[in-house]
């Protein structure tokens, strides 16, 4: 079976799953028969999910990375629970209920605890599934195997740098640039170990990738050996000084 259909059943399966248990906990209990208040369930748990697809790696990966995990998860909570709140109206409209507006502030509180338990379950279910191997000792090694991602003419390159484009991440190496769908987060704990450090929420650079380094309007940019540039954002200023990038 495709990894793609495998992936889909699999997401089924935990909406169906999460929609039974709030079903049968009565989270939201209404007077509406059950098999009702499970297809609600079931609607309002694929807009948190097909949101979440969008939310999560604008949070985690770009507009708020690096920051606290509490502090993501409570804004990603609040940006999914908004469709999943119009969803929700909407469904209840089509039974002939609808949400009188003055109600829908404590509505949103109500679907915002919701999406936040899923959202904290998401983050620990993710921890668990991408748990970091053990760096091998030298960074070489760690950069080597993720190249095995890459084509074969990619394998003897050196890897210079990674940096995220939508869902997909750009390699840059000593042999030219490939496309990989991945997140920047998964790579930056692939290359854990590897001489290098993510230098703001889109890039990871290694170290001997690094041919200069100047300021932009105070801002550090790191030059790379192909002419790309890559920023240092203060957040990862530090880690990039540890590696010895800056």
């Amino acid at each position: 079976m495709p990894q793609f259909l495998k992936d889909r059943l699999r997401d089924a399966a935990i909406i169906l799953a999460f929609a039974a248990a709030l079903t049968f906990f009565g989270v939201y209990s209404t007077d509406a028969p059950n098999w009702a208040t499970f297809l609600m369930w079931v609607v309002t748990c694929l807009a948190g999910g097909l949101a979440s697809r969008f939310v999560v790696p604008l949070v985690f990966e770009r507009h708020i990375a690096g920051q606290f995990i509490v502090v993501q998860v409570l804004v990603a909570a609040a940006l999914i629970a908004l469709p999943v709140l119009l969803v929700l109206y909407f469904f209840s409209g089509a039974f002939g209920i609808w949400i009188p507006a003055e109600l829908l502030p404590m509505q949103y509180l109500y679907v915002y605890a919701v999406c936040l338990a899923m959202t904290v379950l998401g983050v620990l279910i993710d921890r668990a599934m991408h748990k970091p191997a053990e760096a091998a000792p030298g960074g070489p090694d760690a950069a080597a195997r993720f190249l095995d991602r890459l084509p074969v003419k990619y394998r003897t390159a050196e890897l210079w740098a990674v940096s995220s484009e939508d869902h997909y991440l750009r390699v840059h190496t000593s042999l030219g640039e490939e496309l990989i769908l991945m997140r920047l987060a998964d790579a930056v704990r692939d290359l854990a170990g590897a001489e290098g450090a993510q230098t703001h929420r889109s890039w990871w650079v290694a170290k001997n990738g690094v041919a200069d380094i100047r300021r932009d309007n105070g801002k550090l940019v790191l030059v790379l050996r192909n002419g790309n540039e890559a920023p240092v954002s203060r957040t990862f200023q530090a880690a990039a000084k540890d590696a010895g990038i800056t």
